[in-house]
């Protein structure tokens, strides 16, 4: 299993998932992709452990940014699996490994809420997504949308 270097580490104010490994396969990707090529891709927590696999990734349609990742952790044949929205910046897609980082403890996966696929939360809700952001050590995605709009202006 590919350890990661901290430096590569997605940083808290980042707006997307980083990218280490040295693939860059036939056709699109890493850096594009279509999101049902990320389904079903595997997500490891820094302790190791297997936590789930990601069943959706959600998009600001506003914004047209990721928002988040859906993670399926338990459950059997997708059966009563409890599903965790990661925000895209607290991952980091392997391209050596074929799976995700994420940057908590499978244990602090576990004891996150979460919810089930026939109570989804109001993923819209900032104050809801604010609580998620805080709990992965994220800045809110809108929050460094904004910033980044700001200075990509600055810099034209």
């Amino acid at each position: 299993m590919t350890t990661l270097d901290p430096k590569t580490q997605a940083q808290t104010g980042s707006t997307g998932a980083n990218i280490v490994g040295s693939g860059v396969g036939d056709g699109p990707g890493p850096d594009v992709m279509a999101a049902a090529t990320l389904d079903d891709t595997k997500v490891i927590s820094p302790d190791g452990a297997h936590v789930g696999k990601i069943s959706d990734i959600m998009l600001d349609v506003r914004s047209g940014r990721i928002a988040y990742a859906v993670l399926a952790e338990g459950g059997f044949l997708g059966m009563g699996s409890q599903l965790h929205a990661i925000p895209w910046s607290a991952l980091t897609l392997d391209t050596d490994e074929k799976c995700f980082f994420v940057d908590i403890t499978a244990e602090q996966i576990r004891n996150e809420p979460g919810f089930d696929k026939d109570h989804w939360p109001s993923m819209a809700d900032a104050q809801w997504g604010t609580t998620v952001h805080q709990y992965y050590n994220r800045d809110p995605y809108w929050s460094a949308t904004r910033d980044v709009s700001r200075s990509d202006v600055t810099d034209i």
